[in-house]
């Protein structure tokens, strides 16, 4: 659906989300954002900020509206992306593939921005467990079949400290790191010292082999006991928290592909530096799900809510260079 400014200000995005059998009629809604009147912007960006929909502005318009829309394919600040390869029908197939992943992604960025980290973490994992019961993470789990799951490792994590500096590094060279439960509890060990020593001043992360870290481990998809205990170890035995809490003294090295967890839990660091050739990459909502190891929380508060729906709905890889500009790491260098 393309609708005009005017449209939008009438109601017209604001149609029945859901058809009579429950199932969900035009997830995502494109706006022309050809010039309107003040007042006329200003009624559909209320609109925009009530609407049930994803809405996707293309072009230029006002501030205001622009703000209160969901992404922005134009140029100017941090609600807008500028590439000519971004397609707003890329945009609406994603989200028409795996409309509750996708819907559920824009609520939580709207409804955690400005929140407490903590309790944003908590509402990224309450969204995360509704979906593994979903529909759309059970036919992702068709499609990839069964999986042994993966073995374990004498060393997952190597950690090192040298007066004041502790060094920490993914050890699964083999996995690209894939963030598994082995090497989460081997870095949740490791944060903790840090954590609980202040003569610790300063934490660097890094990881071994061809890339930081490839993201969850797939193997290890869909084996939690049950729902509700996945929600307390993502959030009180994972990691986005302690790094949140060590930000001013975590300084993340990054190289190669960075995806999933590999960018949603550098994002807490203070400091983010990144080899030229590393991409950064949110694949979940093609899973069916969201990004579930902080990623809802970190990334938007670098880059923005806008610009971490692109990268979730489209999973495109964004290289180092577009990071940088986008603020999503600090410094490029080898």
């Amino acid at each position: 659906m393309r609708i005009s400014v005017a449209d939008l200000a009438a109601g017209a995005a604001d149609l029945p989300l859901l058809a009579p059998d429950g199932s969900v009629r035009d997830p995502l809604v494109t706006v022309d954002l050809a010039p309107a009147d003040p007042a006329t912007a200003a009624r559909a960006a209320r609109r925009a900020r009530a609407c049930d929909r994803i809405l996707v502005g293309l072009g230029t318009g006002d501030p205001g509206l622009v703000r209160a829309l969901d992404l922005t394919l134009g140029a100017g600040g941090r609600e807008t992306v500028d590439d000519p390869a971004a397609r707003p029908d890329a945009l609406h197939d994603a989200a028409a593939r795996n409309p509750h992943a996708s819907l559920i992604l824009r609520d939580v960025l709207r409804t955690t921005e400005g929140m407490a980290a903590g309790a944003a973490l908590d509402v990224e994992s309450y969204a995360y467990s509704t979906l593994l019961g979903g529909p759309e993470f059970a036919r992702w789990l068709s499609a990839r079949g069964p999986r042994p799951l993966p073995p374990d490792t004498g060393e997952p994590v190597l950690v090192t400290r040298d007066a004041g500096h502790l060094s920490i590094t993914l050890n699964r060279p083999e996995r690209r790191n894939a963030f598994g439960r082995q090497l989460r509890d081997a870095l949740v060990d490791a944060l903790t010292v840090a954590a609980a020593d202040d003569e610790i001043t300063r934490v660097t992360l890094r990881g071994a082999g061809p890339a930081f870290c490839s993201g969850g481990d797939l193997a290890e998809f869909g084996s939690a006991p049950d729902l509700a205990t996945a929600h307390l170890v993502r959030t009180r035995g994972g990691a986005g928290r302690l790094v949140h809490r060590l930000a001013d003294r975590v300084e993340a090295r990054l190289h190669g592909p960075c995806v999933g967890a590999g960018i949603e839990l550098p994002a807490f660091a203070g400091r983010i530096t990144a080899h030229p050739d590393t991409t950064f990459r949110l694949p979940e909502v093609s899973m069916g799900l969201i990004p579930g190891a902080g990623g809802t929380v970190s990334i938007p508060r670098r880059i923005g809510r806008w610009r971490t729906l692109y990268m979730a709905l489209t999973g495109t890889p964004v290289p180092a260079a577009t990071a940088l500009n986008w603020n999503l790491i600090d410094a490029v260098q080898p």
